[in-house]
């Protein structure tokens, strides 16, 4: 069953450490039992893809890269997200990479008339809650962080994500992922796409 004549794109951020990847897993499952197609994109995978070609050997090396570098990815990453074509197309991102020169937009100008996206998703968490999982993922070479650049990341995020619904005029959701409240963060998120009938 179709709900849109065209694909509904929702961008969904989230500071490593909030729980994004098992609430955008929990998000597609609660999709596809409404019979509704969908695809999840992560940015910086489909920037990596790109970088690969280049010499670019971890995912983790992409933020090591120049600005103009790093935006002539996005723009080609973004280019292959917007041509997808499912019921519901999910961007999976940060808002923000932190580089040399300072906090870079995950979502650049060009990226956002690029993807054209329909809503914001911000997947939060406490600062005690990310620390936490933070220190206990050993799958990713992470910069070691305290509780007073989480807050700061938060913040960033949020003033980024502001600006984006603003140059868009798409609305922008806060989702709180509390500690075993997953299933809740998804429904929030199912809801605010436009896809929640009752089911």
């Amino acid at each position: 069953m179709h709900y849109l004549a065209e694909s509904k794109k929702v961008i969904i951020v989230g500071i490593s450490g909030v729980g994004k990847t098992t609430i955008v897993s929990k998000v597609v499952e609660m999709l596809k039992a409404k019979k509704i197609s969908v695809s999840v994109s992560i940015f910086g995978t489909v920037m990596f893809e790109e970088a690969k070609k280049n010499g670019v050997k971890s995912r983790d090396d992409l933020r090591k890269l120049s600005v103009p570098e790093q935006r002539k990815l996005q723009s080609m990453a973004a280019r292959k997200i917007a041509s997808l074509s499912d019921d519901a197309v999910i961007v999976d991102t940060h808002a923000f990479i932190a580089t040399k020169e300072g906090f870079y937009p995950g979502l650049p100008h060009n990226v956002l008339e690029i993807l054209k996206p329909d809503s914001f998703i911000m997947i939060t968490a406490r600062p005690e809650e990310i620390y936490n999982r933070r220190m206990r993922d050993t799958t990713r070479n992470r910069d070691i962080v305290s509780i007073d650049s989480i807050k700061k990341e938060l913040d960033v995020t949020s003033a980024m994500l502001s600006t984006c619904s603003i140059l868009c005029g798409s609305p922008i959701k806060m989702v709180l992922n509390s500690q075993g409240k997953v299933e809740e963060a998804a429904r929030g998120i199912v809801s605010a796409m436009g896809f929640n009938d009752g089911n």
